[in-house]
């Protein structure tokens, strides 16, 4: 065994160890070890401090009781969630989610993944990410805020526009943001930029609704336009229905790309000619104005077809972009698709490909944008959100919009310097992994040891 597998096999030993019970942390810290791990061997200031070691635990995590009452005067009792990565790099900043799935393996995941995300920004922002295991979908308007609130009333003291900066995820919409933010400022007694994803009306930006799609589409260009190809003309399946598959979406159409599906929980909504612009419309308003089901769609618009429990990965493409949720890209998903003749995934989701699916793409020369990279816009418009609050200013969306492209211009630039091999091509993993790494391991470096 060589010093970098016996390096690598020693702390996914220890995280095994430490927490047996949380097998998404573990793949998410395996992929980014097999990444760093070589570069870190050579460098013996990286080795003699630990810093692989200390970037495997978070700062703190936060747990705490969220007790709230339905419209029946019912109590429920919910479990919510802080973990605080590190803020070597700025305040802490994250989403916060809210799904039956979220437990502590989750956001460990997810705040080990949005330190290096927020890394490759380039802007000061450290890395974090909270939620609940409160399900929004079925309770009234009501019972949201009554919930948003009480989850706020603990975690009002652990935020702050220089110590902790949350946003919304999955089940944290611009409503749940509106609740959230409300009753911080009640609690806090002032007003300032400690959430993002606010709504224009109260210290929001311009194009943050459709950051996080617009950027995905955006790296993927890049990522063609690097070996000379577009998205004109390619054939493009999206996963999800929520603000990042649609905007994704609608920014791969706007583009020239056919986009041949959406899907939710339930199925798959598909349009064998691609969506038109009309449909898109119809879309979006059924899902962020009447929370509505894709199911739905088929009844009002012609040409669509729902296939209930169906998935988009068995539908032919050229690119696929995953928009969803983690591990929603198995190894048979990854094999109809490379039967289908996929050439690039790009990740619209937090690694929304498993470990076997991920294999299987690179034996294939499948090129994978990593979610690290792929969706970093979203976080980079709230970092230009934060930007704004402070200077008391509000930027156009034409503004914003530039400037994330630009961010995200810089990351793909960032992977190709740190993933580029010997034979001109790219592994994209490799390269966000360790661009990301390198930033955050050298401020932890001139800090000493804490």
């Amino acid at each position: 065994m060589s010093p970098e597998d016996d390096l690598t096999q020693t702390l996914l030993e220890t995280v095994r160890e430490r927490d047996p019970e949380q097998p998404t942390f573990y793949q998410a810290a395996e992929e980014v070890l097999h990444s760093v791990v070589p570069f870190v061997a050579s460098t013996s200031a990286y080795r003699e401090n630990a810093i692989l070691s200390r970037l495997l635990e978070p700062d703190r995590v936060i747990s705490f009781r969220v007790s709230w009452e339905d419209d029946h005067g019912g109590v429920h009792v919910n479990r919510g969630y802080r973990v605080q990565w590190t803020n070597a790099l700025g305040p802490y900043k994250g989403g916060l989610r809210f799904h039956p799935t979220v437990n502590l393996d989750v956001l460990k995941f997810l705040g080990f993944e949005q330190t290096f995300k927020n890394s490759l920004t380039g802007l000061p922002m450290g890395g974090a990410k909270g939620g609940a295991d409160f399900d929004p979908k079925g309770r009234s308007e009501r019972e949201i805020m009554r919930f948003c609130q009480s989850f706020m009333t603990e975690l009002y003291r652990h935020m702050g526009e220089d110590t902790d900066v949350p946003a919304g995820d999955i089940g944290v919409g611009p409503r749940e943001i509106g609740f959230l933010f409300g009753h911080y400022t009640r609690l806090a007694n002032h007003w300032s930029g400690s959430m993002t994803g606010k709504a224009l009306s109260y210290g929001g930006s311009e194009g943050r609704v459709v950051a996080t799609g617009y950027g995905c589409v955006r790296f993927c260009q890049n990522m063609l336009q690097h070996v000379g190809q577009s998205l004109e003309g390619k054939r493009v399946v999206v996963s999800g229905a929520g603000n990042v598959a649609l905007h994704a979406a609608r920014r791969a159409m706007d583009s020239g790309a056919t986009v041949v599906s959406l899907s939710d929980s339930g199925g798959c909504l598909h349009a064998p000619t691609g969506f038109t612009p009309e449909q898109w419309e119809w879309i979006r308003a059924l899902k962020e104005e009447r929370y509505g089901r894709l199911a739905e769609a088929p009844e009002a618009l012609s040409g669509l077809e729902y296939k209930p429990g169906a998935t988009p990965w068995d539908l032919p493409c050229e690119v696929a972009l995953p928009c969803a949720t983690q591990n929603e890209l198995d190894a048979p998903a990854a094999r109809a698709l490379i039967a289908g003749g996929v050439k690039v995934v790009c990740e619209g989701a937090n690694m929304p490909t498993s470990r076997e699916a991920l294999h299987l793409f690179q034996e294939q020369r499948v090129t994978i944008g990593p979610g690290k990279a792929a969706n970093a816009g979203g976080v980079a418009t709230s970092g230009l959100e934060q930007t704004q609050n402070s200077q008391r200013e509000s930027w156009s969306k034409e503004r914003v919009l530039e400037r994330m492209d630009a961010i995200m211009d810089a990351i793909h630039a960032k992977c190709v310097r740190y993933g580029e091999d010997g034979d001109g091509r790219v592994d994209y993993v490799r390269g966000a992994n360790l661009a990301g790494f390198l930033r955050v391991a050298d401020a932890l470096l001139a800090y000493g040891i804490r």
